[in-house]
């Protein structure tokens, strides 16, 4: 893990790699937490999304991939959303490395699939479904 920003409120290395392995066992992953400069520069770069995103996956073939997660975003999103901020981390290290492994959510089909394949990985390691209205 790479970790660009103050420790504070991110969870421990250990559990952002257990989370990732849980939803592509065998994976060769770099997760990179990052602060807002650097997360609305990639997001520019990479997506010419002018303002920092909650997680990019970048995949470079077979298991191998890295995953930046906007610390930042990831806090408010869990603040407005009611969340756990480990539960956002770990719904969003999930997404991340579904994305990994081919996964889409342009078209409604695509992000139904998603959708179903987070829920189910997320509740064998122990957190609700994200999805589920509060």
């Amino acid at each position: 893990m790479q970790l660009a920003v103050p420790r504070r409120g991110v969870p421990p290395a250990a559990a952002l790699r257990g989370w990732a392995l849980a939803a592509f066992p065998g994976i060769e992953v770099t997760l990179r937490v990052v602060g807002r400069a650097e997360g609305s520069r990639l997001n520019k770069t990479f997506r010419d999304q002018h303002k920092p995103t909650n997680v990019l996956s970048f995949a470079y073939g077979g298991s191998t991939g890295d995953v930046v997660l906007c610390h930042p975003v990831i806090a408010r999103e869990a603040r407005a959303q009611g969340k756990s901020l480990r539960a956002h981390y770990a719904h969003l290290v999930v997404h991340g490395v579904l994305h990994l492994r081919g996964y889409v959510h342009e078209k409604k089909r695509d992000a139904a699939r998603m959708a179903r394949a987070e829920t189910r990985i997320l509740r064998r390691i122990g957190f609700d479904d994200p999805y589920a209205l509060k």
